[in-house]
């Protein structure tokens, strides 16, 4: 599975969008480099003022000190969960998404070792949990919300895992992950 992921989003060309003026963010998708990857995703704070509560993937807004939106979403992937930017191997990035307040986000893709030891930032996150990717390829989802969003309709799943809701912007980007890296074909 690791190879497919490499190999697909070493090819996977996503469009830019050059237009957008807005706020800029960046994600990154971590997988366990095992023979049974897993995502790594953060349950965010219940006392923040955005997304309190919600299941994310690492990453944040772009700052002035950063060169490039991947070096956004490693800093704020070490910020969160602890995840040095030596320990993650990047394959490649999926096609920004605008979130519900504006933000375009960049989700980039990054292999990790699958021991590595990760520890949540107590001002930012509740917890940080893994899923199987292959639980996501069967496409367990329990709803599908469609949104209306800056001109587009989105289709967003909602899945649960081990209590977790996964649902939303962190949702979409699983789901093209998943399309793009392993021709998952989930709608």
């Amino acid at each position: 599975m690791l190879n497919e992921i490499r190999e697909k989003l070493a090819r996977h060309q996503p469009p830019a969008d050059h237009s957008f003026q807005g706020q800029q963010a960046a994600v990154l998708i971590p997988i366990t480099r095992s023979d049974k990857p897993v995502v790594i995703l953060t349950l965010r704070a219940t006392g923040l003022s955005s997304h309190a509560g919600e299941v994310a993937l690492p990453g944040g807004k772009y700052d002035l000190e950063d060169a490039t939106l991947l070096q956004t979403a490693l800093r704020e992937t070490e910020e969160e969960i602890g995840l040095a930017s030596y320990d993650v191997d990047v394959v490649g990035n999926l096609k920004p998404f605008i979130s519900k307040h504006g933000l375009q986000v960049t989700p980039f893709v990054g292999l990790v070792p699958e021991t590595v030891k990760l520890t949540p930032s107590h001002h930012e996150l509740e917890t940080i949990f893994r899923v199987p990717i292959d639980y996501l390829l069967t496409d367990p989802r329990t709803s599908t919300n469609v949104i209306s969003r800056h001109g587009m309709t989105l289709r967003a799943p909602t899945y649960y895992y081990e209590g977790h809701k996964i649902w939303g912007l962190t949702a979409m980007i699983l789901v093209e992950f998943l399309n793009v890296a392993l021709d998952a074909g989930i709608k």
